[in-house]
C-alpha cells in the first residue's frame, strides 16, 4: 500500500521528469535548426519563411543560437501561449481549436470549487472517522487512506457530509456544463454566420472524409463511438462547418438511357428548380490519383539531379536502374528520370480519358450546388424522395475535409462493412462477456460459499472491507495522473519523435525545399485519439471527488498544465485537418454526463456497504435528475450541432446580397470540388470536370461579375475564460 512518503517520491520524480522536458524544450526550440519543428504553424500561414537566426546569422549561427540571454528566459513560452484571446486563437487556428481549449477551462471550472470544498469539509470528516484503526489486521491501509472515506466507520451520521457534497457537485457540475453547453453553441452559429464565403457553402454531397491516422487495436473499442460521433471528420456529416450551402447527395439511382449527371440535374431541377445552380459529378480517379503521384515522386527525383547539375556543371550525375540503385546499367540520372516521366505522361493521358469516357467510372454520388445556403438548408435537411434509401442528401464537408479514395466505395458496400463491423464487435463484446460472466458467477457471495466452504470467514469480511478497500484504490490513479498528466504532457510540448524524424528525413530524404516542406509534420489535435483520454481525467474526477477528496488537486494541476500546453502547441504547431465548428461538444458533453452517472452510481453502492441505511436512499434521485438534464440540454442545444437554421441561412444570403450584389456564384463554384489530382495536373483537360454548366442557373440573373474576394463579416467573441 503506498505511503504518503511513496507518493511524495512519486510527484517529486514526476515534476522532476515534466521540468527535465520543458527545459530542454526550452534550449531545442530556441535553435535554428529545429525552427520548423517548434514553429510549422507558423510556416504553413506564411508568417515565418526563414528560421530565426542566432548571434551572427553565418556559420554556427545558422543552426545554433549563440545569444546567451534567450537561454535565461526560458519560461518566455507560457507568457507566449496566453497572448491570443480567444477570438485570435479562432482566427489563427480554428473554431475548433478554441473549442478544444475550452474542455480544460471546462474541468478547471467544475474541479476547483469542488477540490475547495472537499477540502474544507470532506477531508476532516473523513479523518476524525478512525475506522481504519480498528481493521490494521484486516486491511493494509496507509496515511493517505485515512483522508478518504475509507475511515468512516459503518452506519456512522457523517455519511450526510458527504450526500450533501455529492449534491452540490452534481448542482455545480449541471451548472457549468449548461452554460459551457450554451456558450459553444452561441460560438459555433455565429461563428458559421461570420466566416467569409466558401465554395462549400453552396453545396450539397456526399461526405466520405473517413479518418486517415492509424490507431492501434487498444484504441479501436474506446473510439468506436467517438468515430460514429464524429460524423464530420469520419464522415462528414452533422455539423461540418462551411457546409451551409452545398449538399452532397448520394446513391443516386440509376435511369435507363441516363447518366448520373444527367439524373442530378433533372431531379434537383424538378424538385428545386427556384434554386438548383449545378452539380459536380464524383469520378473514381484512384489509378489517376495513384499515376499522379508516381509522376510526382519522379518529377523531385529529377529536380535534385538538376540542382545537383548546377551546383557542379562539370559532372552530370548518374544512377543504376537496377534494384534500389545498387546494381544493374550505369545511365545518366537526368535523362532517365526525363524519359520516366515522359512515360508516365502518356500513362496519365490516357487514363485521364478514360476515366472522362468510361460510365462506370462516375459514381452515384454527386456535389449540388446552389444560389443560396438557405436552398441549400432545406434540401440538406429534408427527405428527397418517397424511397428514403435513395437521394440521400447531407452537407456537403469543406474540400479539404474530403477523403477523395473513399468516395469510389458503393453505397451498397458502405453498407455492408457497416453490417461486418457491427457483427465483429458484437462478437468481441459477446465472447468476452463469457469468461467474464463465468468469474462474476464465483464472485457472487453465495455461489463462491458453495463452491469453497472453506472461505466462508473470507465471505463473511467482504461486505464490511469492500467499502474501505474501494477508496484506497486512489493512489494508483494519482500516480498515473502524476506520469500520464505531468510528464506526459510535458513531453508533448518537446515534440521528440517529431523531432528525430525531421532531422532524419532532411539529412536522407529532403532534396528540395518542396521536400523540406513535407518532412516539416505539425501534426494536429487528433480529437479521436485525445478526448478518451481527457474523458478518463473528468471520470476519474467526478468519482474520487466524494470518496477520496486528495485525488482533486492532482486533477486541477493537469487541466491547468495540459491548457497551457496545448495553447502553445495550438498557437505553433498543430495544422488541424477539417473544422467542423466544434460539432464534438454534444460528444464532450454527453461522456461528462456518463462520468457523472458513473460516480453517482458507484457512490451508492459504496455507502450500501457501509451501512448508511439513511442516507443512501436519497441518492437514487441523483442520476434520474442528471439523466432528465442531458436530455433537456440535448432538446436545447443539440440542434444548433446537427442542423443549420433556416433564419441563419436567410441572414447570411442576405448580407452577401446586399456587399457583392453583382457576384457570379456560378463561376466561383466551377471547379470546387474537382479531384485535386485534377487540379494538380497542368495538361487535363478542366472544363470536362467542371460543374454543370448546362441552364441550370434559374435564379439571381444580375450576378454577371465574378468577385476575386469574399465578403468578410467580422463578429468579435466575446466569451472568455
Amino acid at each position: 500500500m503506498a505511503t504518503l512518503e511513496d507518493l511524495g517520491v512519486s510527484a517529486f520524480i514526476n515534476i522532476v521528469s515534466a521540468f527535465a522536458f520543458l527545459l530542454l524544450f526550452a534550449v531545442m526550440r530556441i535553435q535554428p535548426i529545429n525552427d520548423r519543428v517548434y514553429f510549422p504553424k507558423w510556416y504553413i500561414s506564411g508568417g515565418r519563411t526563414t528560421p530565426r537566426r542566432g548571434s551572427g546569422g553565418h556559420g554556427v549561427g545558422r543552426f545554433v543560437n549563440l545569444n546567451i540571454w534567450t537561454y535565461l528566459t526560458f519560461l518566455n513560452w507560457i507568457p507566449g501561449a496566453l497572448r491570443m484571446n480567444q477570438a485570435e486563437i479562432i482566427q489563427h487556428a480554428g473554431l475548433d481549436s478554441a473549442v478544444y481549449l475550452r474542455i480544460y477551462i471546462l474541468g478547471l471550472k467544475i474541479f476547483l470549487p469542488m477540490t475547495i470544498l472537499a477540502l474544507a469539509f470532506l477531508i476532516p470528516v473523513n479523518v476524525s472517522g478512525g475506522t481504519l484503526f480498528n481493521l490494521r489486521k484486516e486491511i493494509v491501509s496507509s496515511d493517505i487512506d485515512k483522508l478518504s472515506i475509507s475511515n468512516v466507520s459503518p452506519g456512522s451520521q457523517r455519511f450526510w457530509v458527504h450526500l450533501l457534497m455529492e449534491y452540490l457537485f452534481t448542482a455545480w457540475t449541471w451548472y457549468v456544463l449548461y452554460k459551457e453547453y450554451d456558450n459553444v453553441a452561441f460560438m459555433r452559429l455565429h461563428f458559421l454566420v461570420s466566416q467569409h464565403r466558401r465554395v462549400d457553402q453552396f453545396t450539397l454531397g456526399r461526405a466520405m472524409s473517413l479518418c486517415k491516422k492509424k490507431k492501434s487495436t487498444s484504441q479501436i473499442i474506446v473510439e468506436i463511438e467517438i468515430i460514429l460521433s464524429f460524423k464530420n471528420s469520419c464522415e462528414g456529416s452533422d455539423g461540418t462547418v462551411g457546409v451551409v450551402g452545398k449538399v452532397v447527395v448520394r446513391n443516386v439511382p440509376h435511369v435507363s438511357g441516363h447518366s448520373i449527371s444527367e439524373s442530378v440535374e433533372q431531379f434537383f431541377k424538378r424538385n428545386h428548380p427556384d434554386h438548383y445552380l449545378g452539380h459536380q459529378a464524383v469520378y473514381n480517379a484512384n489509378k489517376f490519383a495513384k499515376l499522379v503521384r508516381q509522376k510526382e515522386r519522379l518529377q523531385n527525383w529529377l529536380d535534385y539531379n538538376m540542382l545537383k547539375f548546377e551546383r557542379h556543371p562539370g559532372k552530370r550525375p548518374t544512377m543504376k536502374k537496377g534494384f534500389l540503385g545498387l546494381c544493374g546499367e550505369r545511365v545518366d540520372s537526368i535523362d532517365y528520370y526525363r524519359e520516366k516521366i515522359s512515360e508516365l505522361d502518356k500513362k496519365i493521358a490516357s487514363e485521364h480519358q478514360r476515366v472522362l469516357k468510361d460510365p462506370k467510372a462516375i459514381m452515384p454520388v454527386a456535389f449540388v450546388t446552389f444560389d443560396s445556403r438557405w436552398g441549400a438548408a432545406v434540401c440538406a435537411q429534408t427527405q428527397q424522395s418517397r424511397n428514403p434509401t435513395r437521394w440521400l442528401t447531407d452537407w456537403a464537408p469543406e474540400p479539404r475535409d474530403v477523403y477523395w479514395r473513399n468516395l469510389a466505395i458503393p453505397f451498397v458496400s458502405l453498407s455492408i462493412r457497416r453490417l461486418l463491423i457491427s457483427i465483429l464487435l458484437f462478437a468481441l463484446v459477446f465472447f468476452y462477456m463469457i469468461p467474464i460472466a463465468f468469474v462474476q458467477s464465483l464472485a457472487n457471495l453465495e455461489g463462491l460459499e458453495k463452491v469453497a466452504p472453506f472461505l466462508r470467514r473470507v465471505i463473511e469480511m467482504i461486505p464490511r472491507t469492500i467499502g474501505v478497500s474501494i477508496p484506497m484504490k486512489a493512489t494508483f490513479f494519482m500516480t498515473y495522473i502524476m506520469v500520464d498528466g505531468w510528464a506526459g504532457i510535458a513531453s508533448e510540448i518537446l515534440r521528440l519523435k517529431p523531432l528525430v524524424i525531421y532531422h532524419l528525413k532532411n539529412m536522407f530524404l529532403v532534396k528540395t525545399e518542396k521536400d523540406r516542406e513535407k518532412a516539416m509534420d505539425p501534426g494536429s489535435i487528433g480529437l479521436p485519439e485525445t478526448l478518451p483520454t481527457l474523458q478518463l481525467y473528468f471520470l476519474l474526477g467526478l468519482v474520487y471527488a466524494v470518496v477520496t477528496p486528495l485525488l482533486l488537486p492532482f486533477i486541477l494541476v493537469f487541466f491547468a498544465f495540459a491548457f497551457l500546453v496545448y495553447r502553445h502547441q495550438i498557437t505553433n504547431v498543430y495544422n488541424q485537418e477539417y473544422e467542423s465548428a466544434g460539432a464534438f461538444w454534444p460528444h464532450v458533453h454527453g461522456r461528462i454526463i456518463a462520468s457523472l452517472l458513473i460516480s453517482q452510481l458507484l457512490l451508492l453502492g459504496l455507502l450500501s456497504t457501509k451501512k448508511a441505511a439513511n442516507s443512501t436512499p436519497l441518492l437514487i434521485i441523483l442520476p434520474v435528475l442528471t439523466i432528465w438534464f442531458h436530455k433537456y440540454c440535448k432538446s436545447r442545444f443539440e440542434p444548433a450541432f446537427r442542423k443549420y437554421p433556416l433564419e441563419e441561412a436567410m441572414e447570411k444570403d442576405m448580407m452577401e446580397q446586399a456587399s457583392e450584389p453583382n457576384l457570379n456564384l456560378k463561376a466561383y463554384l466551377a471547379d470546387a470540388y474537382l479531384h485535386p489530382i485534377f487540379h494538380s495536373t497542368e495538361d487535363v483537360e478542366m472544363g470536362e470536370l467542371r460543374i454543370d454548366k448546362g441552364q441550370s442557373y434559374m435564379s439571381s440573373p444580375t450576378r454577371s461579375e465574378i468577385s476575386s474576394s469574399s465578403p468578410q463579416y467580422v463578429y468579435h467573441y466575446e466569451i472568455e475564460p
